[in-house]
């Protein structure tokens, strides 16, 4: 057996499973079948491999056999087929995976002789597209509205429509939309590692589901007095008051435009109206929770004065005339943040480890799906998290510095 698998190969996966120690419920009738525990490492083996397709992971541990002995299996008898693959990852319960996933974090705590593996002081919030496995998603299909909303595909009812941003300029309007889910992670920004995941369908926000992730996340690792890193996308005020007063941390989001025009002001802070004028404050406003500073015209009471651009609140026939604007008073905690500060700019500069981690979700063959129902989809999604915590988890235990990589581990081994 050893003639067909690599020494390192070999190590490797040694190394991995004698790390891993979990148990899943069992039936308390009906037959036996394969050890759950063995199917599951079986799919940590996929997503370390980076297969795409259950059939390339058969191929796989039916020409390594030694793998197959390290996951679980009697490779004695014949091996799981396709369906049997299948029929569990649609019958796993994700709560199950998730647990394995979090007790990993806590491993990961406890595992460093002189330091945390994973922390929970920089943390990034963050979502992936994962495409669900249908024709609409083809960019060579020849499909009519392949992305409208009364063309739901008929092999995935669990998907839904969503958009995906194509780039991060602020200047730049590219989308694509896309039929699947959102995987949405939250990792530690200094390790690299996650520490909560969840999936859901395509058409969910990114922001009404973070209150959910932190909530969860702090079941696992405290994130008291956190530093929450996220992209505009979850510029939202609930955000900001969940960070600042459930966790005591500080939120580190650049403001949503929201299609807003930047106005003129002077240094004063007073709007320049459009005939160049410097408009006079006239009393504040509160509203919808938010408090606003009213400007007027300075002729708005005038009898002799002329608008230059005649506007057309100037002749209404009104004692006060002319335009007014309204400036929101920064009397919350979203607006008080100084985004242009150095230490803003430094510390929002760590949430590109969400991305990193994004491409290495993508590269264990999750962009785009093979299965076709949310449970799988959400299961797949969890099991490869629960992979990249196993690999880091193993390289500490075993003195190797390279818990972000499985391919440097491989070569350590």
């Amino acid at each position: 057996m050893t003639l067909f698998t690599s020494q390192s190969a070999a190590m490797f996966y040694d190394k991995l499973f004698s790390s891993l120690d979990f148990t899943l419920p069992r039936a308390a009738t009906g037959r036996r079948g394969f050890p759950k525990e063995a199917i599951v490492c079986a799919f940590i083996v996929m997503k370390c491999e980076g297969f795409a397709q259950i059939t390339d992971l058969m191929d796989y541990l039916d020409n390594n056999r030694l793998i197959a002995h390290y996951c679980g299996f009697n490779i004695m008898e014949p091996l799981p087929s396709y369906w049997t693959y299948d029929r569990c990852l649609r019958q796993l319960n994700n709560g199950a995976l998730k647990s394995i996933m979090a007790d990993l974090v806590r491993q990961q705590l406890e595992s460093g002789a002189t330091r945390k593996i994973v922390d929970a002081s920089f943390i990034g919030l963050d979502s992936t597209p994962v495409m669900a496995n249908t024709k609409q998603n083809n960019p060579k299909s020849f499909a009519k509205n392949k992305f409208s909303k009364e063309n739901h595909p008929k092999s995935d009812p669990d998907c839904a429509l969503g958009v995906h941003s194509a780039s991060n300029q602020h200047n730049e309007r590219r989308y694509e939309f896309y039929w699947g889910y959102k995987s949405h992670v939250l990792v530690d920004c200094i390790s690299g590692l996650p520490l909560y995941e969840l999936t859901t369908p395509g058409n969910i926000a990114d922001s009404a589901v973070a209150a959910e992730i932190l909530a969860a996340a702090d079941q696992t690792i405290s994130l008291k007095e956190c530093a929450f890193l996220a992209d505009k996308g979850y510029d939202a005020k609930s955000i900001y008051n969940t960070v600042k007063t459930v966790y005591e941390g500080e939120a580190f989001i650049p403001l949503n435009p929201r299609s807003t025009k930047a106005s003129k002001t002077l240094p004063a802070g007073n709007p320049i109206c459009a005939a160049g004028l410097a408009m006079h404050k006239d009393g504040k406003t509160t509203d919808n929770g938010r408090t606003r500073q009213k400007y007027c015209c300075p002729f708005r009471q005038s009898k002799t004065g002329v608008c230059p651009c005649n506007h057309k609140n100037w002749n209404n026939g009104k004692k006060n005339r002319g335009c007014t604007k309204y400036k929101t008073v920064p009397d919350d905690y979203r607006l008080s943040i100084d985004r242009s500060c150095l230490c803003f700019k430094r510390t929002y500069a760590l949430r590109t480890e969400c991305e990193r981690y994004n491409s290495r979700f993508k590269s264990t063959g999750q962009e785009r799906l093979w299965v076709r129902n949310g449970t799988s989809a959400a299961n797949l999604n969890t099991l490869a998290h629960i992979s990249a915590l196993t690999v880091a988890l193993a390289a500490v235990l075993h003195g190797s510095h390279s818990y972000r990589s499985a391919k440097q581990l491989r070569r350590s081994a």
